[in-house]
C-alpha cells in the first residue's frame, strides 16, 4: 500500500509574521519648572557662561578682534597673545589641564560640569525656559500635545521653535565670529548668501544646536556622551552626589500637611513625584544614583520646597556621599572623606598642569627661529677664497607690530654674516630667509675640515642683548 508523501509531511499551523523592534521607543520627557537655590545657581552660570561667548568676540583688543582664530592666516589671536601653529604644544596642554579637571571633579563631586556648565545643559536650559513661555508648565505641554492639531496650538509650536531657531542661528553666527572677523561677518553673509563656507557652518552649528538642545536633549548625555559611562569608573562611595536619604524617607506615601510621619508610620517622603516630574533625564532619583543623572540638583529644589510646606527638615534629596547616606554620617566626616588620595592625587596634577602652562606662557619668546643648513650647497668657495655655508632661516614674530630682526653669529674666528644682517617680518608672520655665513680663507686653513660647531643670535634692532640663540654646524671643506 503506498503512501502519498504529502500526507506523511506534518501538519504546520501558520502563524502570524511579528516585528519586534529591538530599540526601546522614547518617552518624551516634559520637565516641571522648578525654583530654589540650584536652580538660581544653574541660572548664573548659564547668564556667565553666554555674557562671556556672546560678549567676547566683540570686545576690541589693539585696533582688532580681542579673540580671534584666524585659520587662513593661520593665527590665533587671544588678547595680548598671538599663537602661531608652532603654538599647538599650548593647546595639547589645555586638553590635558581640561582632562584632568574632568577627572578630579568627578571624583570630587560627580557630574558638576554636566549638571551646570556643559553646552548641552546650558542651552537645553533655554529651550525648556523658553517652551515654556511658549507652551506653558508641564500640565499644560502634556495636555498640549495630547490635544488636536488647531490654529491655537500650530501658533504656539510656531512660537516655540520659531524662538528656537533664532537662539540657535545667533549661537551659530557667534560661534562662526570667532573664526571669520564678527563685524564684518554679518555684511559677508549677505553679500555671498547661502553659497558661502561661513554661511553654512553658521546653518550648520545652528542646526545642531536646535537638534541638540530643542529635540534630542536628553537623549545626547544618555546615549551620545560618553561621560555618563566613564563617571562610574572615577567615583566611588565617597564622592559627593545627589542622594536620597531612604532610612529616612520610606516608607513613602501621602499624608496632610504638617502630619509627623511617626504617627501614621511613614518616612519624610510624600511620595509626590515631584523629584521626578522636574527631572530633565526623567530617571527617579529614589532608585539610586543612575547613569542618567546629570546633576542638575533640580530635584532637590523640589523635594525641599515640598519639605519646607510639610514643615520637615530639608535634605531629604541633598549632596551627599553614597557611604554617607548608608552609614549615617554627618557633613563634616563626609567631607574628611571627600579628600582622599585618588581626589588630592588628580587634584595635585591639575595643579601642576596649570602651573606649567601659566609659566610656559610667561616664558613664551616673542620671537622664534628655526635654522637648518642647506643640505643642496655643503660648503663652497668664493672669488676670494673665502669658505660659504648657506642657511634656511624661518623667523616668527609673535607680537602685534613690525619687528626688524639683526641676525649675528659667534663660535669660529673671523666667521661673518655675508649679506644683509637685518631683516624685517611683519606683525604675527612667519617669514623664510636666505643666510650666508662666510669665513676668509686663512682661518678656515686653521681648522680641522668638517663640521664646526657655531650659534646664529637674533637681535631686536636697537637691543643690546641678543633674544635668541640657535645652535648649528658650519662645514669647513678638505
Amino acid at each position: 500500500m503506498s503512501t502519498s508523501s504529502e500526507s506523511l509531511k506534518p501538519a504546520v499551523a501558520e502563524q502570524p509574521v511579528h516585528f519586534v523592534s529591538m530599540y526601546q521607543k522614547r518617552t518624551k520627557i516634559h520637565a516641571r519648572s522648578v525654583r530654589g537655590l540650584y536652580a538660581r545657581l544653574r541660572w548664573a552660570i548659564v547668564a556667565l557662561t553666554q555674557s562671556v561667548f556672546f560678549g567676547l568676540p566683540w570686545l576690541d583688543w589693539n585696533g582688532r578682534q580681542a579673540v580671534l582664530f584666524d585659520l587662513d592666516a593661520p593665527r590665533f589671536y587671544i588678547f595680548g597673545m598671538v599663537l602661531q601653529p608652532q603654538d599647538l604644544i599650548f593647546l595639547a596642554a589645555l586638553l590635558v589641564i581640561a582632562a584632568l579637571a574632568l577627572f578630579f571633579f568627578t571624583a570630587l563631586a560627580g557630574r558638576l560640569w554636566c549638571g551646570y556648565a556643559c553646552p548641552q545643559t546650558v542651552y537645553s536650559e533655554i529651550f525648556q525656559w523658553i517652551e515654556l513661555k511658549a507652551e506653558g508648565d508641564r500640565h499644560a505641554r502634556i495636555k498640549l500635545d495630547q490635544q488636536p492639531w488647531s490654529a491655537a496650538k500650530i501658533a504656539r509650536k510656531s512660537a516655540k521653535h520659531a524662538l528656537w531657531l533664532v537662539v540657535a542661528l545667533a549661537a551659530g553666527f557667534t560661534l562662526v565670529g570667532y573664526f571669520v572677523p564678527i563685524r564684518g561677518l554679518a555684511s559677508h553673509l549677505a553679500q555671498a548668501g547661502i553659497a558661502s563656507w561661513p554661511a553654512f557652518w553658521v546653518l550648520f552649528y545652528g542646526g545642531i544646536m536646535y537638534g541638540h538642545a530643542g529635540w534630542l536633549r536628553e537623549q545626547i548625555c544618555n546615549y551620545m556622551c560618553p561621560y555618563a559611562r566613564i563617571q562610574s569608573t572615577l567615583i566611588d562611595g565617597d564622592s559627593l552626589v545627589i542622594a536620597y536619604d531612604g532610612a529616612r524617607g520610606d516608607p513613602r506615601g501621602a499624608r496632610p500637611r504638617r502630619t509627623d510621619p511617626a504617627s501614621v508610620g511613614l518616612g519624610s517622603c510624600t511620595d509626590c513625584t515631584l523629584c521626578v516630574q522636574v527631572c530633565p533625564a526623567g530617571i527617579d532619583i529614589r532608585n539610586g544614583l543612575q547613569n542618567e543623572c546629570i546633576g542638575c540638583a533640580a530635584c532637590i529644589d523640589a523635594c525641599d520646597d515640598v519639605m519646607q510646606k510639610m514643615d520637615y527638615p530639608p535634605g531629604l534629596i541633598r549632596y551627599a556621599t553614597s557611604n554617607g547616606v548608608a552609614q549615617g554620617l554627618g557633613k563634616a566626616e563626609m567631607l574628611r572623606r571627600v579628600l582622599r588620595p585618588r581626589v588630592l592625587v588628580y587634584g595635585a596634577l591639575l595643579s601642576a598642569a596649570g602651573t606649567a602652562f601659566a609659566v610656559g606662557l610667561a616664558m613664551r619668546s616673542p620671537v622664534g627661529m628655526d635654522v637648518i643648513r642647506d643640505r643642496g650647497v655643503m660648503a663652497r668657495l668664493g672669488e676670494d677664497g673665502r669658505v660659504q655655508n648657506l642657511y634656511r632661516v624661518q623667523l616668527m614674530n609673535r607680537t602685534e607690530r613690525t619687528m626688524r630682526y639683526e641676525l649675528g653669529v659667534e663660535g669660529l674666528p673671523g666667521l661673518v654674516v655675508d649679506g644683509s644682517r637685518v631683516f624685517e617680518v611683519p606683525s604675527g608672520e612667519v617669514r623664510p630667509f636666505t643666510l650666508r655665513l662666510a669665513l676668509p680663507a686663512e682661518a678656515a686653513q686653521s681648522l680641522t675640515p668638517g663640521a664646526q660647531p657655531v650659534t646664529l643670535t637674533l637681535t631686536e634692532q636697537g637691543q643690546a642683548s641678543a633674544a635668541l640663540r640657535e645652535h648649528s654646524t658650519f662645514l669647513v671643506p678638505r
